[in-house]
């Protein structure tokens, strides 16, 4: 089954994977794509994998109906469901690739894209707060808290001003328009890109999300387990560089310590990725989307 979505640094997943026996939870399971290649490349692999979005869902359902019982489909945000994973199962990977899919960006119903003729940028067609909302209810202040922070947009007082000046907003297509007149052009990216990666962040909890599962991971240090986070921009590179530093920190004592009195045998594993691992210049010909994509890799102790 051909998948409408292109999994990024798939080679580089399945290498960080090569050697895994048992269960790897999919958070972003998506259309499949890294999940099938993951089952395909090694026999002693499960996959238990986590969507949002039923259509993704119902996709990836045909597309490893093959596997049988090395499968295991939920539907729900990753931050609830890896608790569910993590307590029942013995988890020995965990692949988390965030962001939204291509087909999402590329479906124009779904509102994610610069042209859409609709607003919305839910992953969970459920959900009740869309782009919409947030754009046609939230207060200036609010909007450009959003835009500075999530979007780390300078001018982030004059975009919330305009967007307000301009309400009803109805399509995804006029807000960009709104966004061009305001946000000045770099190179060959939309001025809109970034304030569409904020309204994004919000609509769906992006951060919220990655933070819960970082916690989980470190409430239950799941033994011997990978962790492969792939990210799309810096707010969440940064979230996941700064949480493996503090996993992987021997001594846990206070600065002003004179000297190391907690033992000095804190870590709960160890970093595998000293940089980033970026796509290579071959991937990003083919897929553009790419260039922006790290991963960064954890594995965490062997427990007895």
């Amino acid at each position: 089954m051909k998948s409408p979505h292109v999994p990024v640094l798939l080679n580089e997943v399945l290498h960080t994977f090569k050697d895994t026996k048992g269960w790897i939870v999919d958070c972003t399971l998506g259309y499949g794509g890294h999940s099938e290649a993951l089952l395909r490349a090694n026999p002693q692999i499960e996959i238990f994998g986590i969507d949002q979005d039923q259509e993704a869902i119902e996709f990836s359902k045909k597309r490893l109906a093959s596997y049988g019982d090395r499968v295991r489909i939920e539907k729900g945000r990753y931050s609830q469901k890896i608790v569910e994973a993590l307590e029942r199962l013995p988890i020995k990977g965990v692949l988390a690739d965030i962001g939204v899919s291509s087909l999402q960006l590329d479906k124009k119903e779904r509102g994610f894209g610069l042209q859409s003729e609709t607003l919305d940028m839910r992953m969970d067609q459920n959900a009740s707060l869309s782009a919409y909302d947030v754009v046609n209810s939230y207060d200036e202040e609010r909007l450009a808290k959003i835009f500075k922070e999530y979007g780390e947009i300078s001018q982030a007082r004059r975009l919330a001003k305009a967007v307000v000046e301009h309400r009803p907003i109805q399509s995804a297509k006029e807000l960009a328009a709104i966004a061009q007149k305001v946000l000045p052009k770099k190179g060959h990216i939309h001025p809109a890109t970034t304030m569409f990666q904020a309204i994004r962040i919000e609509v769906n909890q992006e951060l919220e999300e990655l933070t819960k599962l970082l916690d989980a991971l470190e409430r239950y240090q799941p033994s011997g387990a990978k962790v492969a986070i792939i990210t799309f921009h810096s707010l969440e590179d940064r979230i996941v560089k700064n949480r493996f530093k503090e996993w992987a920190k021997k001594c846990i004592c206070p600065p002003e310590a004179m000297k190391c009195e907690c033992g000095g045998d804190n870590a709960l594993g160890r970093i595998l990725t000293k940089k980033p691992i970026t796509a290579t210049k071959e991937e990003i010909a083919q897929n553009p989307r790419a260039r922006s994509a790290k991963m960064r890799l954890f594995q965490f102790k062997e427990r007895e």
